[in-house]
């Protein structure tokens, strides 16, 4: 393969691309997950304060979920951006973006202080958050993937994957620390903090990618003048079968990192026991997602996303009878398996849909197909949850929502091609169908 690292100083590109694609994903993702640890702990109270309570927790979700909405609108500008300009680029906007949001949601004024310019205020700044969010994943996965030496594109682009996990322990976790110092009172000050703090953290994610040389741009003769219409025309099976995995996967993530949160403080277990359970689940996805990354590297990435969908599926039953015996050591085991098994998906999935395009299409199209399927799914999963739930009384019900989400994983995986071991050069070169060239042309 042209253009890989050599094992000399494949090490040091590593160590350097988890910086610039994980580390920046982690600040960026950072930001994103407290807004859904307030939405499940305090907006309720901040920004619905006349509702009841469960009510509240389903329309602060519904907020939650707003930014979903634009995150497909963000993947298709920044990818057109990405692989037009290129990647660096693309991703230290995406980043400043999140920054300004995040700080910015830490000032809103409270509903007692404005009214219902507050919760309004509160969405317009999640639709930017969310922008932002939809052009990141793409950017921050394919530096890992185009940087990866032969046989490791699995392990490098799930950096993106431990980012996104980091991101929700360091969110958990500063959620956590702000609650015990406030005995758990976060509603009339201390949620503010975290937001602050995001917006600080994201100077050292832009360091990175700045301080980080620029990749090599594409050529005049392989650009593309609208590339999601090239990707539209030659991949739409691929298009389609990306955004169902995605549709499926961001669903049971955002159960598991934001209904699960709500579902435990409901059951009596306290905000910072809540918490402390969100950051077990994220170390877990943290260390299995590179595990099973690497190990479709080797055995492929069809075999380990059907493997991890059925296992996850089976997990989430397992997960809410565990959770229910209302036991902190038996309850964290619970959420330390649910992170594991996301890992198994979550893990090979940079890679898997990154290698369905070739590099003049990819940003805009894996960004374009994950984003649409994260809109759909992510974008409903915890208030579609907190409905099943009030509707049936049982948490069954929602183990059985993300059962049905983890078997559309497994389907679509099974009818993508299997990509593990093929070359970049190989998928690059393969434009998709005998009128490619005229069709690039074209768009």
């Amino acid at each position: 393969m042209a253009n890989q690292p050599s094992p000399a100083t494949g090490s040091q590109s590593a160590l350097r691309t988890f910086f610039v694609s994980g580390l920046g994903t982690a600040l960026e993702f950072y930001d994103f997950v407290i807004y859904g640890v307030a939405a499940a702990l305090v907006f309720p109270q901040v920004f619905f304060p006349d509702l009841d309570p469960l009510t509240a927790t389903l329309v602060a979700f519904g907020a939650f979920g707003v930014g979903f909405f634009a995150r497909p609108l963000g993947g298709m500008v920044f990818g057109h951006f990405g692989d037009k300009a290129g990647r660096q680029k693309a991703l230290v906007v995406t980043l400043l973006l999140m920054g300004f949001s995040t700080l910015a949601i830490g000032c809103l004024p409270s509903h007692e202080s404005i009214g219902a310019a507050a919760p309004i205020l509160l969405v317009l700044l999640r639709l930017v958050q969310g922008f932002a969010a939809g052009g990141e994943w793409g950017g921050a996965a394919l530096f890992g993937i185009e940087s990866a030496p032969a046989g490791k594109r699995g392990l490098w682009g799930s950096f993106t994957s431990m980012g996104i996990g980091i991101g929700g322990i360091l969110g958990s976790a500063v959620f956590a620390i702000v609650s015990a110092a406030y005995d758990d009172n976060l509603a009339d000050f201390a949620w503010r903090i975290p937001f602050w703090l995001g917006g600080v953290l994201v100077l050292i994610g832009l360091y990175a990618r700045l301080s980080n040389p620029a990749g090599k741009p594409l050529q005049p003769r392989e650009s593309t003048r609208l590339p999601l219409v090239a990707a539209l025309r030659l991949r739409p099976r691929e298009m389609l079968l990306c955004t169902g995995i995605a549709f499926g996967y961001v669903t049971i993530a955002y159960i598991g990192s934001t209904f699960f949160l709500a579902y435990a403080t409901q059951l009596g277990y306290g905000s910072t026991e809540a918490l402390l359970f969100d950051v077990s689940l994220s170390v877990a996805i943290v260390i299995s997602a590179p595990l099973f990354a690497s190990l479709s590297d080797r055995l492929g990435r069809r075999t380990v996303m059907i493997l991890g969908a059925l296992l996850m599926a089976a997990g989430f039953f397992i997960f809410f009878a565990l959770v229910g015996r209302h036991s902190l050591p038996i309850a964290c085991m619970a959420y330390v398996m649910v992170g594991a098994l996301m890992g198994a998906t979550q893990g090979p999935i940079p890679a898997f849909l990154a290698e369905q395009f070739p590099r003049h299409m990819r940003y805009s199209g894996m960004s374009a197909a994950y984003q649409m399927g994260a809109a759909i799914g992510g974008g409903t999963a915890s208030s579609l949850a907190t409905a099943i739930l009030i509707a049936t009384g049982s948490p069954f019900g929602v183990a059985a929502y993300g059962a049905a989400a983890l078997a559309l994983v497994a389907v679509c995986s099974f009818l993508l091609r299997e990509t593990a071991h093929m070359g970049m050069e190989e998928i690059d070169a393969d434009s998709g169908t005998e009128t490619g060239a005229e069709i690039l042309r074209s768009a």
